[in-house]
């Protein structure tokens, strides 16, 4: 469907501003010689204008937050605003993480919130949905997809939807060393396309990147990354080893 994949690295909690650098300096030296992919990095926030210093003259790498409030500004202690992330360099914003789901306890209405506060300053959402090991095993995989498709895109319009990047992610395989079988992997991503069809119309739907996230690693990218709907890879821990990133970026 002339997809163009996309590489995204989140760094998670890791990294001082001197490790970033050193880091980002890898990924753009690595992407380099990129012309067909896209690549994002979402740094810690403390070290995100300092990585834009080096990415900001990078034709493929883009940066990105490790989330966003859906509010120019105010009382909200802890958070940090779109405009603030546009000042920072950031074009896109990773909303919906299963940590942020799972460990901090945000719910879909908050996660939609953020999705349309992320449009409303024209930052590009990169949102995560993913079950976790006892919702997969009771064969409840597609309705929990469904129900966090739905009400984390509500409200999101046909033109904003031809933007949005959408992450599969299941929650047992974060972190875990496991990873969905490539046929796990194609079988839900095509899944979500056929949901999203049905949610605007085919014509986006052929449009929209979904990513696969778990786990992701220079071994396994080759495989998941020859799936039809497989446009491209969240990938954790892999992200912060410069060699393994670089395999990663360079999947064949």
């Amino acid at each position: 469907m002339g997809r163009r994949p996309l590489v995204a690295g989140n760094w998670k909690m890791h990294t001082t501003i001197q490790e970033a650098r050193k880091l980002a300096e890898a990924v753009v030296k690595a992407g380099a010689d990129v012309i067909d992919r896209d690549i994002m990095i979402a740094p810690p926030f403390t070290a995100l204008s300092a990585v834009f210093e080096i990415v900001r003259g990078s034709p493929s790498v883009r940066l990105a937050a490790q989330n966003i409030c859906w509010a120019e500004k105010g009382a909200f202690t802890g958070e940090i605003s779109p405009v603030m992330l546009k000042d920072a360099g950031c074009s896109m914003a990773i909303i919906g993480h299963s940590e942020r789901r799972h460990v901090f306890g945000e719910d879909d209405a908050m996660i939609n919130k953020r999705v349309l506060g992320a449009f409303e300053f024209e930052l590009v959402p990169v949102f995560c949905i993913g079950e976790t090991l006892d919702e997969r095993e009771a064969g409840k995989t597609m309705e929990i997809l469904e129900n966090q498709m739905r009400s984390g895109l509500a409200g999101v319009t046909a033109d904003q939807a031809q933007t949005v990047v959408v992450a599969y992610e299941p929650v047992w395989a974060i972190g875990t060393g496991k990873t969905a079988t490539v046929e796990q992997a194609q079988e839900v991503h095509a899944f979500l396309r056929g949901l999203l069809v049905s949610m605007f119309e085919k014509n986006i739907a052929t449009q929209i990147r979904i990513l696969y996230g778990g786990s992701v690693n220079p071994e396994n990218v080759d495989a998941l990354m020859s799936q039809e709907d497989v446009d491209g890879a969240l990938v954790g821990g892999a992200s912060l080893k410069a060699e393994s990133f670089d395999r990663i970026i360079h999947f064949q």
